[in-house]
């Protein structure tokens, strides 16, 4: 449910604001509004003013500006917030009672599942046309919007979050390991060979390989075939018939086992203190794992990115949604259309690091030539963009957290107790069936 920061301003803002103040956003949050001289909504040859309700901070209101000078009787009306569940529990109080849902929502992926189950307050974006642009989009991503019948779809994919590995090159050293980010991503590029890297980084550091279980159980899960813990088709609970599940569960107790797996819970200020003092080798994370990283400003220089073993997993991601309470569902879609379109994509990255869903992006010479001095010079836009193109697919199902919170509670009763994991794994799974 995190988000990464939006970490500059489209370069365009400020001379579009300038130039377009007849069209200005209207700004919810602090009640301004740009004037289009003699139009009012519902007067004749009025503009239609769409709303949007936004998260975190987004360069979309520097775009829509471009957006309206080319659509002058569009007025677009932002309200954001940075809390993702109040975010998603006003909309879904304004389903309920029937009024004030936005014309475009974003929709964290960390909720699909609380929507997409009962997709009727939302119109359906294949009947304006979606089905023509589906291609354009990452697979996968797409499919995170998608019912499981195929005939819904509930959102365009704005941004996404695939997961990579984050780790340090000096301590890297000490363990006699590689740095260099293509070396590092094939010692590891096998779950059995990240097993003995971490193992003899522990051993020669005397420190944890990996920061957390919770971390190196999702890097395996995340790699399950179409599904992970329920049947798509009709909701029935597989988790404990699914081989990858059980691999992840094993391999996550091998390193508690062998002592390669930190202690640290993840988010928690010891954790960040470990990332900080170098007293982890590895952070397989998504994207917005970054901000944390980068916070540790006196590491500058010493953080690389390679590839997680196997295959790339996705945690976090938005999606532009229309409520159907929503006044203009048709200029609504083309909006959103316009503005997760290819060039829009790469502009958003480029002023708040929103990592394009559309792969043609990926090969733009904007999208690939920034060296990240804090990474070592390294391209983290390129080392993002391969792991993007290694995600599958994969079903989540609306208990998804619930069965995965008590899976993660049997490792911690492992990490922290010693506990029995064939037992731990047992009441894990007596739990999450109850949860169908």
């Amino acid at each position: 449910m995190k988000r990464g920061k939006w970490l500059a301003v489209l370069p365009v803002a400020a001379m579009m604001i300038s130039l377009l103040g007849a069209y200005g956003v209207i700004n919810a949050a602090n009640n301004e509004e740009s004037q289009v001289p003699g139009l009012t909504e519902g007067s004749p040859g009025s503009p239609v003013v769409l709303t949007f309700w936004t998260l975190g901070s987004t360069p979309y209101e520097a775009l829509a500006q471009e957006y309206m000078a080319e659509h002058p009787y569009i007025r677009i009306q932002f309200s954001n917030m940075e809390d993702p569940i109040t975010h998603h529990d006003r909309l879904e109080s304004a389903i309920s009672s029937g009024s004030g849902a936005p014309d475009i929502f974003m929709l964290d992926r960390e909720f699909m599942e609380r929507f997409i189950a009962s997709s009727n307050p939302f119109y359906n974006l294949y009947d304006f046309g979606a089905k023509d642009i589906e291609m354009n989009y990452l697979y996968w991503a797409w499919k995170q919007a998608t019912s499981a019948d195929g005939s819904f779809q509930l959102g365009l994919p704005a941004g996404i979050q695939p997961t990579v590995v984050y780790y340090r090159t000096d301590v890297m050293e000490r363990a006699g390991l590689p740095t260099d980010p293509e070396e590092f991503s094939a010692a590891i590029n096998k779950w059995d060979k990240f097993a003995a890297v971490a193992k003899r980084f522990t051993e020669e550091t005397g420190i944890p390989f990996a920061d957390s279980a919770d971390l190196v159980y999702n890097g395996l899960r995340d790699q399950s075939t179409d599904r992970i813990y329920f049947n798509k088709v009709d909701g029935t609970f597989i988790g404990d018939t699914n081989p990858q599940v059980r691999k992840a569960f094993d391999f996550t107790v091998k390193g508690i086992q062998e002592g390669w797996i930190g202690r640290w819970t993840l988010g928690s200020s010891e954790w960040e203190k470990a990332i900080r003092a170098g007293e982890v080798g590895v952070i397989l994370g998504p994207t917005w794992m970054e901000d944390t990283i980068r916070s540790a400003k006196e590491t500058a220089g010493k953080w690389r990115i390679a590839q997680i073993p196997e295959g790339s997993g996705s945690w976090g991601g938005s999606f532009l949604t229309l409520p159907k309470e929503g006044k203009h569902p048709k200029e609504a879609y083309d909006f959103i259309t316009w503005l997760t379109n290819k060039e829009n994509q790469l502009e958003s990255y480029q002023a708040g690091r929103l990592l394009p869903s559309i792969p043609a992006v990926y090969n733009e010479p904007a999208f690939q030539t920034e060296k990240d001095d804090f990474f070592g010079g390294q391209v983290v836009s390129e080392a993002y963009a391969r792991s993007a193109q290694r995600v599958k697919p994969v079903y989540h199902g609306p208990q998804f957290e619930q069965v995965d919170t008590e899976i993660k509670n049997a490792l911690r009763h492992v990490l922290e107790n010693k506990a029995n994991p064939q037992q731990a794994w047992d009441d894990a799974m007596d739990i999450a069936r109850n949860a169908e």
